[in-house]
């Protein structure tokens, strides 16, 4: 039997109505935001052990039953809601680039969106720049037109690719967790993710093995858990670390809605004492 979404229950993760009427700019937005806002950016299921896939329909369970994801997960997931609901989705294969350091370009590890077929005075062609998976970036979808657009507190940037000729580049705030976002133009397969979505689960030198990060982002600024330290960018902007199990899990669910209620008590043990570990080994290589 074949599975299908349940956009219903998806929308109402959202805390959104079925949309009236046609796919449209607005709509584009409001689904957007609702996104961003309440389903986080996360890999939980890595150091926990839970393996997932970048299928879109398992993608979007796990995101109905509470959680979130990473880039593939959540633009994947993303990608057939707007799908079901007619938008004209386009999945790409992108890039982040972290720092100067790295490499710019479409590496594969990152999904990018687009959505065609909606034009407006500030996109006259009617292709947006949609992404819900570089975590403290953008918070509406941005018409994919060279410019500087600022959201909130923060600035970005749009231009055409320097490493991906016919692609685009996204440039990040410089506040912003990384430095940019290269994507091709042409359109992608899930399939094209599947080596890139193995390497960052499991490979030693996956700097998702290495620090586990929560991410969410609304309309005056961005939330930001980095092992046991809780940043807030924009309004109420601060820092905090968090000392015990009980502050760092309330912090999960109170900032980024994760309530891990799948996750067994032993589990949820386990993996304070491995952040607390992780934590205390970058005190010590920080002094």
């Amino acid at each position: 039997m074949t599975r299908s979404l349940d956009v219903s229950a998806y929308l109402r993760r959202l805390r959104l109505d079925a949309p009236a009427g046609p796919p449209s700019v607005d709509g584009l937005i409001l689904l957007h935001t609702a996104h961003v806002e309440r389903v986080p950016y996360e890999y939980f299921h890595i150091w926990l052990e839970h393996p997932t896939t970048v299928e879109p329909l398992e993608s979007a369970g796990r995101i109905l039953r509470g959680r979130g994801g990473y880039c593939f997960h959540l633009n994947g997931a993303f990608s057939l809601l707007l799908a079901e609901l007619g938008f004209q989705v386009t999945r790409h294969v992108g890039g982040v680039q972290g720092s100067a350091e790295h490499p710019a370009g479409a590496t594969g590890n990152h999904l990018a969106l687009t959505v065609s077929g909606l034009p407006s005075a500030e996109c006259p062609d009617g292709v947006w720049f949609v992404d819900l998976g570089l975590g403290d970036a953008i918070h509406e979808p941005l018409p994919l037109v060279e410019g500087t657009y600022r959201q909130g507190p923060f600035v970005y940037g749009l231009r055409p690719s320097e490493a991906e000729p016919g692609g685009w580049r996204f440039d990040h705030d410089p506040r912003g967790s990384f430095l940019g976002m290269d994507f091709r133009h042409e359109p992608a397969p899930m399939s094209a993710f599947d080596e890139q979505h193995r390497h960052l689960s499991t490979s030693p030198e996956s700097s998702f093995q290495k620090v586990l990060c929560a991410q969410r982002r609304d309309a005056t600024g961005s939330d930001y858990m980095r092992g046991l330290v809780l940043s807030r960018r924009g309004s109420g902007e601060g820092t905090s670390t968090l000392s015990s199990d009980r502050d760092y899990f309330e912090a999960l669910a109170d900032v980024f809605g994760l309530t891990l209620d799948e996750v067994t008590a032993q589990e949820k043990a386990a993996l304070w004492t491995r952040l607390t570990e992780t934590h205390e080994k970058w005190l010590a290589t920080s002094v």
